[in-house]
């Protein structure tokens, strides 16, 4: 590989122009194909399989109008008075209008929706008391109808007693022989008695007829007050539930979409902001929730500028020259641009986040200055020893170069390896991020070459060009060798002034002792970390999502910010009333459990075997309660086990993510911790160097936990980082932490202990070759280090929610690891094992690789060069 690097290096100096032009031609194409081809960047995240997941595609094809993504507008009065009508009337035709927006369903109106709230529950109230009128009149007619029943009775009585007195007087005239002179009497008194029974069967025929309808009406009142009764404890639930404040001075208008929040073009976002922005209502405030002005986080802000002007700086400290330090962050950018617009072209076919370019940016620039300063710094290290400039750039390209392409090819490694947690778009962070740093090497081992042809010794500043020509024809034969020999013996040091001595054991146990117990103590917030997506309290509180978010806890309850929706299957086929009964019952349970505020019914599906209620938690959507809540409701069992229950929505989806990346992150972390023992094993051929790099990156990794811990949830120091809301820390961050950290401290690991492993090969006692190796590597080391961070911390005062805390844990992580794991920790811990530090089993060693990393074989085939001591290089064996 060194070989191959020296042979590309060389050709890419002798064809500078056509390198550069090469270079700049990919990045017109890179930018030609996010013209042609790029697409919309989501927001929100989601991994399928999930059962928010699940849940959602359920209801796409049972109950569509559910399925679709959500947002939110409010309005409020700036003087803080209720709406007057001319306002409210002007907020539904906005209103109105966007709904006229592609890709929106609906958009509710707040007052209208308001309006027939209060008019169910004034109907419910109304058609209570009529119902109770109505049983007051069933059971008056009752009263009438029962005082005619013994009226009819006594009639009868009088009639029956008539009819016995007739017959026993018809009995006495037949004894007394008169029957036929009193037959005409008798027969007249019983037609008089016939035709009174007669009229009183007719009257108690109608009396019956009353009592029938009677009952009837009762039977129908009686209906009617059971669907009243039915309906009306899922109007009590939903009580708390409301789209204009009490007072009348803000009011919430729910927008529907008709794709899911991932899918959502921002072209529709877009329309659907200007509806209300290009023309707004006088004396009211318009705010968007962050599922609609969430879009694409800033690529290059303030911040950013002005990491890169420190790197800038750093740079002109370290190589003494404007052009050298512009020639590392010129490679870099053209890096970046190229992979940042390469990978925002395939956003038009990948559904691909908004942090993952950002993330791809900030890594790029990062690994892109520091490979080309490698590269840059051993080229001008030669040069002042007197090489010539093309032979000094091939050897720089195969030496140091060689260093970059392994060192990138470790990230590369980590970075891709972020697929085999399975989360989709995790997975396409690493794949960005692995093209960026691919660009960034390739660029290093290409392009740096043909820019240090062309800049020629003006890479050296004036007074190191006029100190070699006066060195070229003072300087002894042979005087740099005897030199570099007495170094590599461990008799002095680099400059061949000054003894080497090691650092006492008493120094490296403090040292040991104190960089354990310092990183311990950092790392214990991260025992208390909490991982979600960021909501819009988490924003900066003068945009419009904090906005909006703040305005709706204040008027409407926290937990308005973040409704859950619950989908329960009703079994068989009900029927209307059975559906509502059903509706009733699961509505009751979810109403029962602690921290839900309200319970609403949304619809059911055409054939009524699937219903969706909307919950409303107590807290807002990253609070630690309704993460219980929603795994509450799943545990839900509706009534008579006859409905099995989901939930969904924006905030279930976020919790979901949260678990599914939580239980990746071990598997994640055992992989990168053993592919660093391979890798340190095969460069360093020792045991205890390997184990001890991955503890320190390990001790680093949670360090820079703790921290972001410290400040983003705790809310340490909050002033000074901008932030403006402590919440839970972004939860993919965790794991692509581990990626990027572990391949940005198996860098510094690299520069640093290959010098020590080579120091000690040369036969430098194994303490010594640690001081020795640890002063070669250090001021490169220390430069690079300064440069990861300041672009990192760049974007630590991002406008992005999401973007802040990954700089910081990047930059912080870097921090701690090469000043501290890589400078102090490590060395004090191979000082105190002495020459164990570099054992390895004979068999290992007989089956292992020999990999020249700085390409030490590279140098002896080309014995021109005079080998510099401060030049760090690799073991080999």
């Amino acid at each position: 590989m060194a070989e191959l690097l020296y042979r590309l290096g060389r050709a890419s100096a002798r064809r500078a122009r056509t390198v550069l032009a090469a270079w700049l031609a990919v990045l017109v194409l890179a930018g030609a194909a996010f013209v042609a081809f790029g697409g919309s960047l989501a927001s929100s995240f989601s991994i399928p399989g999930t059962p928010t997941a699940e849940v959602t595609e359920r209801l796409q094809t049972a109950l569509p109008e559910a399925s679709g993504g959500s947002g939110t507008v409010v309005f409020a009065t700036e003087d803080g008075s209720a709406f007057t009508p001319e306002q409210e009337a002007e907020i539904s035709d906005r209103l109105a209008a966007a709904e006229d927006v592609d890709g929106v369903e609906t958009a509710v109106d707040p007052f209208a929706t308001q309006a027939e709230l209060a008019d169910q529950r004034q109907q419910v109230e109304d058609g209570r008391t009529q119902i109770e009128a109505g049983r007051t009149q069933i059971e008056d007619g009752r009263t009438q109808l029962a005082a005619g029943q013994e009226q009819i009775d006594a009639a009868r009585t009088q009639l029956d007693q008539g009819q016995t007195q007739l017959d026993a007087a018809r009995a006495q005239a037949e004894a007394a022989g008169a029957l036929d002179q009193a037959a005409p009497q008798l027969d007249a008194q019983q037609a008089e008695l016939d035709a009174g029974r007669a009229e009183l069967d007719a009257q108690a025929a109608a009396l019956d007829k009353q009592v029938t309808a009677l009952e009837d009406q009762s039977t129908t009142l009686e209906e009617q007050s059971a669907q009243l009764e039915a309906s009306a404890p899922l109007l009590e639930m939903a009580s708390e539930i409301r789209m204009v404040s009490e007072d009348g001075s803000a009011a919430v208008a729910s927008v529907a979409f008709t794709e899911p929040n991932m899918s959502i073009e921002q072209q529709t976002k877009d329309d659907l902001v200007a509806v209300f922005t290009d023309d707004p209502v006088e004396g009211v405030q318009t705010d968007f929730s962050s599922d609609i002005t969430q879009g694409v986080p800033q690529v290059f802000g303030v911040g950013e500028a002005i990491g890169l002007v420190v790197a800038a700086i750093v740079l002109v400290v370290m190589l003494g020259t404007l052009v050298g330090a512009g020639l590392p962050i010129l490679t870099a950018l053209i890096g970046v641009g190229i992979g940042a617009l390469a990978a925002m072209s395939l956003s038009g076919v990948v559904e691909m986040s908004s942090v993952t370019p950002v993330l791809g940016l900030m890594l790029g620039l990062a690994v892109g200055i520091d490979y080309s300063l490698f590269i840059v710094n051993r080229h001008r290290r030669q040069l002042k020893q007197g090489d010539e400039v093309l032979e000094s750039i091939a050897l720089a390209n195969g030496t140091s170069g060689n260093a970059v392409v392994f060192a990138g090819a470790t990230v590369l490694i980590a970075l891709l390896a972020l697929n085999v947690t399975g989360i989709p778009f995790l997975g396409l962070m690493g794949t960005v991020g692995a093209l960026c740093v691919a660009i960034a090497v390739l660029i290093a081992v290409t392009l740096t070459p043909a820019l240090l042809s062309m800049i020629g010794t003006r890479i050296l500043s004036r007074r190191e060009r006029a100190a070699l020509a006066e060195a070229a024809g003072a300087a002894a034969p042979g005087e740099t060798d005897t030199a570099a020999d007495t170094a590599a013996s461990g008799t002095t040091a680099p400059d061949g002034t000054k003894p080497v001595r090691p650092m006492s054991t008493l120094r490296a146990v403090g040292t040991a002792l104190l960089a354990v117990v310092a990183l311990g103590v950092i790392a214990l917030p991260a025992l208390d970390l909490r991982t979600n997506l960021p909501d819009g309290s988490s924003e900066a509180h003068d945009s419009t999502q904090y906005r909006a978010y703040s305005t709706i806890a204040e008027q409407f309850g926290e937990g308005t910010n973040g409704p859950l929706l619950v989908v329960a299957d009703l079994p068989g086929e009900p029927t209307e009333a059975e559906a509502l009964e059903y509706q009733v019952q699961v509505a009751r349970s979810l109403f029962a459990l602690d921290d839900v505020v309200a319970v609403a019914p949304i619809g059911t599906s055409a054939d009524r075997t699937v219903a969706a209620f909307q919950v409303i938690p107590a807290e807002g959507p990253t609070s630690e309660s309704t993460e219980a809540l929603v795994h509450a409701l799943r545990d839900v069992e509706a009534p008579d086990g006859k409905a099995s229950l989901g939930v969904a929505g924006s905030a279930s989806g976020n919790i979901d993510i949260s678990d599914k990346l939580a239980q990746a992150l071990p598997i994640y972390l055992a992989v990168v911790v053993g592919l660093s023992l391979v890798i340190l094993v095969l460069v360093f051929r020792s045991v205890f160097v390997p184990v001890v790099a991955t503890l320190g990156f390990i001790l680093s990794y949670f360090a820079a936990l703790g921290g972001v811990v410290a400040i983003y949830q705790w809310g340490w120091l909050s002033g000074v980082f901008g932030v403006e809301t402590p919440g839970p820390i972004l939860n993919f961050l965790p794991t692509i932490l581990v990626g990027i950290l572990f391949g940005l401290a198996m860098d510094y690991q690299l520069f640093l202990g290959s010098g020590m492993r080579e120091a000690y090969a040369h036969g430098a006692p194994a303490r010594v070759a640690i001081t020795q190796g640890l002063r070669a590597g250090r001021s490169v080391v220390t430069a690079a280090a300064i440069i990861m961070i300041s672009v990192f911390g760049g974007f630590v005062f991002s406008h992005s929610s999401m973007i802040r805390p990954i700089g910081f844990a990047l930059a912080f992580g870097v921090l701690v690891d090469a000043f501290v794991v890589r400078m102090l920790l490590v060395p004090a811990l191979m000082h105190l094992v002495g020459d164990k530090a570099w054992w390895l089993p004979r068999w290992l060693d007989r089956i292992l690789p020999d990999v020249d990393v700085e390409g030490a074989a590279l140098e002896r085939r080309h014995p021109h060069h005079e080998t510099s001591v401060d030049s760090p290089e690799p073991a080999r064996g």
